[in-house]
């Protein structure tokens, strides 16, 4: 009979076979009415689910992020439930779990309409309260097409038509509906307790441009009324900082159909990424990279040697020219190793670290497409450092210092990090991924940094290091990352001479910090709401003249504070002072700088801060000093410095 090892390491023996809910009940009646699912060694598992054999277990409850999403999982299946009782003839597509909640795909001869939307949520909240139990069917798969095909459920059919002959396939039934499911599910639609739809939205079948359309019904849900009534907040407050917004009216950028996914950058936008490739590259300078430029488009037989024609061909642009194809690169790894292959490297050259403002292009879905955070023209803040075996961990240990110093500088302070492990499909040997995985392993652990392990999740080529921001609103930014390459530097030939005089092939690690530029700009003014420190501003400081007298004393603080590397600009328009005040505060100006008669007279200025609070009168000498500490700064908070 089985002898159960719970996760603090106490066991509890029962006589007979024995579910995850009735281990629950034994350990407490509280953390029975709480259970959700169970875990057996690696494997979530109902509540119903029943051992015979000793076992590793755990009991699942809202609490964990594993709770959430079967929560999640579970209202999906009751968004699709209310939808069938509401709409007969809607087919139903499939239903997962995405980010902080779910989406169902349905096929109606019309578009949900507010009205639907509300009627639908009404009548999960009617279903849910009737407490259906939510049970595991198995059918095979010769049964479940029959099944799905007698409702008329034509996109169940495709789906467990594309399943292997002969296995058998689980269902979940709750009510009169059945859906196909791994699961696990919460034990009864009570347990839905916190859920609201939040939008629809067009997406075509299996993400196919040539298939049909369906309505794509996003919904969100928590373990209560409380977090979620908190996650609404936080989305109302993400709403108000959307960049698409922010940039309009700070006039950073703008997107257009004619060049779908391409940034067009404005003055002031463009600033702020000069501003931004000048910090990099002075970092980048100091820490011994070389930068270099390789070209746009390139001989597709380079993709083909590298691995990525393979791996990425759907997701490349491509052009001919003279019998020749070619693809505007996607990535820059294989051109970097072409510079390093220019001339026969020693190990004494060894690290050599290239870096590249590379420009890239990837031709995205056009429905994934969203502002500066997912375009198919980015330019990333790309480097690739080549080096020995022995000289990994070093430089893995150094980027991770470097990476987390340039963080604080923009006022990041949390950074969550992962480590991606070897995929199913990859190149290279197991030997080569062994070594590739436990040099990060052990760069993370001498760190004492804390990491979670993501399995299967590495790049095809090499494991790495995922490092994610968290926001002012709790919200994560996968950017900055670093992977061991044991594989690209052999297929694309690249070689040094080691010490004892035999030709060796150089470990390529690839890095990046902030990633996309266009991504992270849009992750600043949304975590700033435009209102970005000093240091990053487009402007830094206004300075407004009250009447045309002031317009020379305006000029030449002007032309003063630019000859000491300040970003000013003047407003001399014959407008009311208050009214150059409020369009400016509007701008997200950090420092309004105010001139009458009296501060010509005394060769000072009259400041204000953003906020509007009065700094008082200053000579402009004081007013750059401070200026420069704000400037100096950067975006770190006043506790550091």
């Amino acid at each position: 009979m089985p002898l159960i090892t719970l996760p603090d390491g106490s066991q509890r023996s029962f006589d007979h076979p024995v579910s995850i809910y009735q281990i629950a009940e034994d350990i407490g009646p509280g953390l029975a009415k709480a259970a959700l699912a169970g875990k057996v060694g690696d494997q979530l598992v109902d509540t119903s689910f029943v051992l015979s054999e000793d076992s590793q277990v755990s009991i699942i409850t809202p609490k964990s992020e594993e709770g959430l999403e079967i929560i999640r999982h579970s209202t999906a299946h009751l968004l699709a439930m209310a939808v069938k009782e509401l709409y007969p003839t809607a087919q139903v597509a499939i239903g997962p779990v995405v980010g902080d909640g779910f989406f169902y795909d349905f096929a109606y001869e019309r578009a949900f309409t507010p009205d639907d939307m509300k009627a639908i949520e009404e009548r999960m909240t009617a279903l849910a309260k009737q407490d259906f139990e939510v049970s595991r069917v198995e059918m095979s798969r010769d049964e479940a097409v029959e099944h799905f095909r007698g409702l008329g459920e034509d996109y169940k059919v495709e789906i467990i038509e594309d399943i292997p002959a002969g296995e058998t396939l689980s269902l979940y039934r709750q009510g009169d509906f059945m859906d196909l499911c791994r699961g696990p599910h919460v034990p009864s639609t009570k347990r839905l307790q916190a859920f609201t739809l939040t939008k629809v939205a067009g997406a075509y079948w299996r993400g196919d441009a040539d298939n049909a359309m369906l309505q794509r019904v996003y919904g969100t849900a928590w373990s209560d009324k409380k977090a979620l009534k908190m996650y609404l907040k936080r989305q109302k407050e993400a709403g108000a900082r959307d960049h698409r917004k922010i940039g309009k009216a700070l006039d950073f950028f703008h997107t257009q159909e004619e060049a779908p996914g391409m940034v067009f950058w404005h003055p002031k936008g463009w600033k702020v990424y000069q501003v931004l490739e000048q910090y990099i590259r002075d970092l980048q300078d100091r820490h011994d990279y070389k930068e270099i430029r390789t070209p746009q488009i390139v001989d597709r037989i380079l993709w083909e040697k590298s691995g990525h024609w393979e791996k990425f061909r759907d997701d490349m642009f491509c052009t001919q020219s003279e019998n020749r194809e070619y693809a505007v690169k996607p990535m820059n790894c294989p051109c970097h190793v072409q510079v390093f292959n220019q001339g026969l490297k020693s190990y004494r050259d060894l690290p050599l670290r290239l870096a590249e403002f590379g420009s890239c292009h990837r031709n995205e879905p056009s429905g994934t497409l969203h502002g500066l955070m997912r375009v198919r023209n980015f330019t990333q803040d790309d480097g690739h450092i080549f080096c020995t075996e022995a000289q990994v961990q070093e430089e893995v240990s150094e980027f991770i210092d470097l990476l987390f110093s340039v963080y604080r500088d923009f006022g990041f302070d949390e950074v969550l990090v992962k480590l991606s492990t070897r995929p199913v499909n990859r190149v290279g040997s197991d030997e080569e991924w062994d070594k590739s995985e436990k040099a990060l392993e052990l760069a993370l652990n001498n760190k004492d940094l804390d990491w979670e392990l993501l399995p299967g999740e590495g790049a095809f080529y090499g494991p790495k290091i995922e490092f994610t921001l968290k926001d002012c609103l709790g919200r994560l930014w996968q950017c900055g990352t670093i992977q061991v390459d044991f594989s690209m530097p052999a297929r694309l030939d690249a070689q040094y001479v080691a010490e004892d005089g035999s030709r060796q092939v150089p470990v390529m690690l690839h890095r990046a910090i902030l990633g996309s530029f266009e991504r992270f700009i849009g992750i600043l003014i949304e975590n700033y709401a435009g209102v970005l420190p000093p240091w990053l501003a487009p402007v830094q400081a206004i300075i407004m003249n009250i009447t045309g007298s002031q317009s020379e004393y305006c000029e030449k603080i002007q032309e003063s504070m630019q000859d000491s590397g300040f970003r000013v600009n003047t407003d001399l328009r014959n407008e009311k002072i208050s009214f150059k005040i409020r369009e400016h505060t509007l701008q997200k100006v950090p420092y309004l700088l105010v001139v009458g008669d009296r501060e010509v007279e005394n060769q000072t200025v009259a400041v204000r801060s953003l906020g509007g609070k009065d700094l008082g009168v200053m000579s402009i000498d004081d007013f750059t000093g401070m200026l420069g500490n704000e400037v100096a700064k950067l975006g770190r908070v006043v506790s550091e410095d």
